[in-house]
């Protein structure tokens, strides 16, 4: 990524040309979830009521000074159905930006294709509940370690990607998702900070 110059306002990258800037936060807090809502123009999703052993570990967005946060990314953990910890990462995300595919590891800027031979296979993988509607999402295929669903809601795409990719059975269980843009609940779980988010694995 090289950052705006004298020549260029917008951040680039050599191979995609112009892309907004990821802002993920070190620590996760109250706090962080709070001043990450006020950069976004998408929703935050988080699974609330968080349900047993569930926790916020990590929060993001995708954007600069000038467009505000076009997409946003909420990580939790929770215990995977083969036991042993899993990861979530929920995205929302205006199109053409690409922060879902590139943590689902998806071609491209959308989901576009993938999601297209997914409709045309089948009827949803899954439904969760956002903002108190029901939402369907499309299992699309990906590289082995991680499950990926897509769908839309709020008007932007919304993904759900879980490592290791058994944990995507998780987003079958009748998950709820609020938006954190809203209202940001007190009760809140956070727990350490989720390493795909983070890039540390």
């Amino acid at each position: 990524m090289r950052s705006p110059d004298l020549m260029h306002s917008e951040w680039r990258c050599d191979i995609h040309g112009p892309v907004l800037p990821l802002h993920v936060a070190r620590h996760i807090n109250r706090d962080v979830i709070v001043a990450t809502t006020h950069h976004l123009r998408v929703p935050l999703w988080c699974p609330w009521p968080l349900l047993a052993g569930w926790t916020v570990t990590g929060a993001g967005w995708a954007g600069d000074d000038r467009s505000g946060g076009r997409a946003s990314v909420l990580s939790v953990s929770a215990p995977g159905p083969l036991g042993g910890p899993a990861d979530i990462m929920l995205i929302a995300e205006e199109p053409g930006i690409g922060l879902g595919a590139r943590f689902a590891a998806l071609t491209g800027f959308d989901p576009g294709d993938h999601l297209l031979e997914a409709v045309r296979r089948s009827a949803a993988h899954a439904k969760v509940k956002a903002a108190g509607h029901p939402t369907p999402l499309w299992s699309v295929a990906s590289v082995d370690d991680r499950g990926v669903y897509v769908g839309e809601a709020k008007g932007v795409w919304l993904y759900a990607v879980a490592w290791p990719a058994a944990a995507a059975y998780l987003l079958v269980e009748d998950l709820v998702l609020h938006d954190l843009v809203e209202s940001v609940p007190g009760e809140l779980v956070f727990g350490a900070p989720c390493p795909y988010l983070h890039g540390t694995v």
